[in-house]
């Protein structure tokens, strides 16, 4: 395993030195559920809800969320994005929204930081919209899918 980059050898937080690394293209996919009762995910499926388009909604808040990364994680570079997706798909057999976020770059770090927040801030929306009806929603399982660029390459969680 490597050593921790955000310290310095006087176990310091720090922000890495990107200012060497190569600039390559960057992509990172990440994942979260927000679980909730039946009778809530239908109201957000038909679209009744007195908010408005809750889904429409956290899918802007997840593009402004990982546009923000860098002002909310203290070490996290500013980076210039290049593509933000976001995916909220319901999922009624798990009375769930599923989010996929994917974050593009063309720079010298990741983005799965940027990932990882848009697919949060995505979930947390949702549980803001809806928590009036439903204070008991769960936001589980957010974590990295896959990421590529840089001198690490490409690493894919395992489907076990």
């Amino acid at each position: 395993m490597s050593e921790l980059t955000h310290f310095n050898q006087s176990g310091e937080a720090h922000m890495v030195d990107v200012g060497e690394k190569q600039e390559t293209q960057r992509t990172a996919i990440t994942e979260g559920r927000i679980f909730m009762r039946a009778e809530t995910l239908a109201l957000i499926q038909r679209g009744d809800h007195k908010k408005g388009d809750v889904l429409g909604i956290a899918r802007v808040a997840g593009i402004m969320a990982a546009k923000k990364t860098a002002d909310l994680v203290p070490l996290c570079h500013p980076l210039a994005l290049t593509h933000v997706n976001i995916d909220l798909t319901p999922e009624p057999d798990q009375s769930a929204v599923h989010c996929v976020a994917t974050v593009k770059t063309r720079g010298q770090t990741g983005v799965e930081m940027e990932a990882l927040c848009a697919t949060q801030v995505a979930l947390l929306t949702i549980y803001d919209m809806c928590k009036a009806v439903d204070r008991g929603m769960s936001i589980e399982q957010v974590r990295l899918l896959e990421k590529a660029g840089g001198k690490s390459g490409h690493w894919q969680r395992s489907t076990e």
